[in-house]
């Protein structure tokens, strides 16, 4: 179990913060890329292998995005593509293949649990929440699942967080709170720095 996928029929007005690590995987790379749009539709995430440091690690985070993107029958340019564990190893690209059929086939509204524990790495425990608030008059919901529990430093270097909501907000202003909130929560984490 260590392959996890977040979906979404709809487009997502979509945002990121990264680490400020000099050192970046190729999915970063590859996100940063998909992302300039503001939209996507998915999140591919592997544990076990990090693709950072691999002279094919763009290829093959373009592949997980192609692979995904081939079962959900959308365009690789909708979807996010994250990789967390051993740094500086190949990313064996075959076993995500063999697995992605299945992994769409199990997508479904309860998947959550397999989805947290698909992308724990060295965690001890799961880290996930969800929450309903009223926002306008309308019942909205976000929820939120994280992966990371050592190395992270400098500022989110190796955590993984992926955040959904139903709230309609404008993919700018997405950012700025998102830029504003990861100040005082995420890059407050520091293990070992």
């Amino acid at each position: 179990n260590d392959l996890a996928l977040i979906y979404s029929k709809e487009y997502c007005n979509t945002v990121a913060v990264y680490t400020t690590n000099k050192v970046k995987g190729a999915p970063i790379l590859v996100t940063k890329e998909n992302i300039k749009d503001g939209l996507a539709k998915a999140v591919i995430v592997n544990s076990v292998n990090a693709n950072t440091c691999n002279v094919d690690g763009v290829e093959k985070a373009k592949k997980m995005c192609v692979l995904t993107a081939n079962q959900l029958k959308i365009s690789a340019d909708d979807v996010i593509v994250a990789s967390t564990g051993v740094i500086g190893q190949v990313l064996p690209i075959e076993p995500i293949e063999k697995g992605m059929e299945e992994l769409v086939k199990g997508l479904s509204d309860k998947g959550n649990k397999s989805a947290l524990e698909a992308i724990m790495t060295t965690d001890t425990m799961e880290k996930e929440i969800a929450v309903e608030f009223q926002l306008g008059g309308k019942k909205c919901t976000m929820g939120g699942m994280l992966k990371g529990s050592g190395m992270i430093h400098p500022n989110m270097a190796t955590t993984l967080t992926f955040i959904t909501t139903d709230v309609k907000i404008k993919t700018e202003f997405l950012q700025m709170a998102l830029d504003d909130v990861v100040k005082t929560t995420l890059n407050r984490v520091s293990v070992d720095g």
